[in-house]
């Protein structure tokens, strides 16, 4: 069965997406992403210097760019201005990776240091601005069903709802709200933030989400590179039961072999 995940003009084979921060070692980064068959990964530009020519890229020019597709992110932008600039600074990092034609972004402008909740003026802000400017732009928001609306109007290629805060491990808390954003959407959905087991992964695309995007939850278990796997295998289940159609619950008992199937036999 052919199921691609199609964001922009790209196509992909893989629904998980995975973050690059938060591994103990750079060589857990690697192998973890490798074994995890994801082909998205993110980077947070703003922990980068400007060449790969530093050592401190030995990671980046580590990985298989004739296979992944870089992601740059935003993070750390208090105001739609540092993210555009974020961005500009993500591009010329996809060239250096030999991507000259990727102008993807994940726009994260979060101003809360706190619960780093994303800042939905300075996202919409940032986002239009970019839209004109080429970028295929995928923003991570609140579990807002509005505010998604209004991206997706303006041209975004994704919306990203949060599970439950960044790094927090707390799963789909914004589940509700996550059904209403996908019930409505006209693009892919990517549910980012908050997941930290494989069966919160799963219930994610069972609900119809296109994909998944995690970090903390592979990079910071006891085992990543076996995490890795174990979230890429949740996620195919879950895509391949939403797209089954998965049985409705009844509050009472049918019984699996009735009568009349037996006396048939």
């Amino acid at each position: 069965m052919i199921d691609k995940l199609i964001i922009g003009t790209k196509e992909f084979n893989s629904r998980l997406m995975l973050g690059t921060g938060k591994y103990r070692t750079v060589q857990h980064a690697i192998d973890s992403i490798t074994n995890s068959k994801c082909e998205i990964i993110t980077v947070a530009v703003r922990r980068l210097p400007t060449s790969l020519k530093n050592d401190h890229t030995i990671f980046l020019r580590s990985l298989n760019w004739n296979k992944l597709w870089l992601l740059p992110n935003t993070a750390g932008s208090k105001t739609a201005e540092e993210a555009i600039r974020m961005a500009f600074l993500g591009h010329e990092l996809a060239c250096q990776l030999g991507q000259p034609d990727n102008f993807f972004v994940k726009l994260e402008v979060i101003s809360d240091p706190k619960y780093l909740l994303p800042d939905p003026i300075g996202t919409l802000k940032a986002a239009e601005f970019l839209i004109n400017k080429g970028f295929t732009v995928l923003p991570y928001i609140n579990a807002d069903p509005i505010l998604a609306l209004h991206l997706e109007d303006l041209g975004c290629a994704t919306v990203m709802p949060l599970g439950s805060p960044i790094g927090s491990g707390q799963g789909l808390n914004n589940l509700e709200n996550i059904k209403i954003i996908i019930e409505n959407a006209n693009i892919p959905v990517i549910v980012d933030a908050g997941i930290g087991t494989p069966s919160e992964a799963t219930k994610a695309m069972e609900l119809g989400s296109d994909g998944v995007l995690l970090n903390t939850a592979v990079a910071q278990s006891k085992n990543p590179i076996q995490m890795a796997q174990a979230m890429q295998l949740a996620v195919q289940a879950g895509r391949l039961g939403y797209l089954s159609g998965c049985m409705k619950k009844k509050y009472y008992a049918t019984s699996s072999s009735p009568n009349n199937f037996i006396s048939k036999l």
